[in-house]
């Protein structure tokens, strides 16, 4: 039985939009807590010979942030941040008496030495070290929308077009081979049908699936959540009963689907409840054991985390030191568990069941869960003890499979609920109404702008404004209630400078002035070079406008 790990990698575009708390530094905690040791493990793991074919998605946006000079420049001044912060907390703690916290600093100084190492080795370029990696057939990398955009909730499907073509340019630009998967943002899917998602929102008829352009950008595969496959019951609605059991077998989540009737149609990888639960689950799977980092107690200043999870409801003040031997050891206990369950897994299965497919943020390794990386290269060990697991890519399985079961997939997402409302809510709802307004006039003035070559500077800057302020994770900010602030500015600078640019568009009055003002958002939000070329795609008819 086939088995696809996806890891989803993304965070908005925040170089250049202020450093700490929210801004480059949570770029710059990625890289330094996720990516590099993910990049460590999967070398480890190529020096033992042992095959680690995982699937690593990598949004556009995030790929363009990790391939601009400036994100090196500022993950060299971060380590260097974090080794002072070593020094300070050795000296400190000696001074305190806290004695029993100085192995766990020298655990952080040996861990930031090798990272930074390892960054300089590839010369402070993971995009390169990544398409290397995909060249010498040791990962896939998959692709997504070009912001990260909540694509069924855009008014207009040209709006979808632009963040596929755009994404799908700026991936190819990076990493030299075109994407065959793409990664749907929240794993959101609308099928073909009347839009009206809010009161107020634009009168358009019928629209087509999502799934319709996904395979006209090129794509071949993309993953949706289990409760898809499910007749959109979210998985938490599922119970042990005959009822649920019959209806689970009729749309297994061991299986691919083809969404779509036609040749063309896109495959889906639907994921595992029951394995991915014991990784995401904090409560209820690994991250959560005792003997692991605890995430939210930090040291202050310099940010090191050096006490354990110690028990379930344990106070912060209350947290025992962390023990870096015995959480190693734990995360290999773990992987050889996982391992066993997903050979249970394959064992049980039937033989139209073929396929595992495990996917989550990257983020996730590392970041929130310190010991995820070792986890996921134990894993990858303790798989070759179980021949009835075949580690593979999404591509290799889909290449190899069989004509897949058509499926007609219901609206939703992986988000809470099942469902939109995490991006579109009461408290979200104005964002959306100012994004309908922002595409319905930028799509009316695209064409005119589009044929003048004095306005192309503009309209450019325009289209990279809108991608900007159509990224998923200003609602999703808003939603969480924790920093209400942060996404809030963020939405409004960037529809603040699309309606700005649209307007002179509009007006074509000053387009000299307003490229000097182009130039000058460009200087802070310069990504996609290709946008151009994408507008122009999105604006050509197509079989999802029919």
């Amino acid at each position: 039985m086939d088995f696809v790990l996806v890891l989803h990698s993304h965070l908005p575009f925040v170089l250049g939009h202020g450093r700490w708390p929210h801004g480059s530094d949570w770029l710059m905690e990625a890289a330094l807590d996720s990516y590099l040791p993910l990049l460590d493990a999967l070398e480890q793991l190529d020096e033992e010979r042992v095959a680690a074919p995982v699937t690593l998605g990598v949004t556009p946006v995030l790929a363009a942030q990790l391939a601009d000079p400036l994100f090196a420049t500022e993950l060299r001044a971060f380590f260097a941040q974090r080794l002072v912060a070593c020094d300070e907390a050795e000296r400190e703690l000696a001074h305190t008496g806290d004695h029993q916290l100085i192995p766990i600093v020298h655990v952080w100084r040996d861990r930031f030495r090798r990272l930074e190492a390892r960054f300089e080795s590839l010369d402070g370029n993971l995009v390169g070290a990544l398409r290397a990696l995909e060249a010498a057939g040791r990962l896939e990398l998959m692709s997504s929308a070009a912001t990260h955009g909540f694509l069924p909730l855009l008014a207009r499907d040209e709006s979808i077009r632009l963040q596929l073509h755009a994404g799908r340019a700026e991936h190819t630009r990076l990493f030299g081979r075109e994407p065959a998967g793409l990664w749907l943002p929240e794993c959101a899917y609308r099928p073909r049908g009347e839009w009206a998602p809010w009161p107020g929102a634009p009168v358009t008829g019928v629209r087509a699936g999502i799934e319709t352009h996904v395979a006209e950008a090129g794509y071949r595969y993309t993953v949706i959540d289990s409760h898809l496959a499910r007749a959109g019951r979210p998985l938490e609605a599922y119970h042990s009963s005959a009822e649920s059991a019959a209806h689970e077998a009729l749309r297994s989540p061991y299986r691919d689907y083809a969404v779509g009737h036609d040749a063309d149609a896109v495959r889906a990888l639907v994921r595992d409840p029951a394995s991915t639960r014991h990784v995401w689950s904090r409560d209820e799977g690994y991250p959560g054991a005792f003997r692991y980092l605890e995430f939210h107690k930090i040291r202050w200043p310099g940010g090191l985390k050096l006490w354990e999870v110690t028990g379930a409801g344990v106070s912060l003040g209350d947290k025992r030191p962390y023990d870096a031997a015995a959480a190693r050891a734990l995360a290999r206990e773990h992987a050889g568990h996982f391992a066993g369950l997903l050979d249970g897994i394959a064992r049980d299965a039937t033989p139209a069941e073929t396929l595992i497919v495990a996917p989550f943020d990257s983020e996730l390794f590392g970041h929130w869960w310190f010991e995820g990386p070792d986890f996921l290269a134990d894993t990858y060990r303790a798989l070759r003890g179980h021949p009835s697991v075949r580690p593979t890519t999404g591509s290799t399985h889909v290449n190899a499979a069989g004509a897949p079961t058509s499926l007609e997939l219901p609206a939703g997402s992986w988000g809470r609920n099942g469902d939109f409302s995490m991006w579109l809510n009461p408290g979200t709802a104005w964002t959306w109404e100012r994004l309908w307004d922002l595409e319905t006039r930028f799509w009316r003035a695209a064409p005119a702008a589009l044929a003048l070559p004095a306005a192309h500077a503009v309209l450019a800057q325009a289209a990279r404004e809108l991608l900007l302020a159509q990224a998923s994770d200003w609602q999703f900010i808003i939603s969480t209630g924790e920093v209400v602030d942060y996404g809030e500015r963020r939405f409004r600078v960037h529809a603040d400078a699309t309606a700005e640019l649209v307007a002179a568009l509009e007006s074509g009055s000053d387009l000299a002035g307003a490229a000097v003002r182009a130039e000058a958002l460009r200087a802070r939000d310069g990504l996609f070079p290709d946008v151009l070329d994408a507008v122009a795609r999105a604006l050509k008819p197509s079989a999802a406008s029919a």
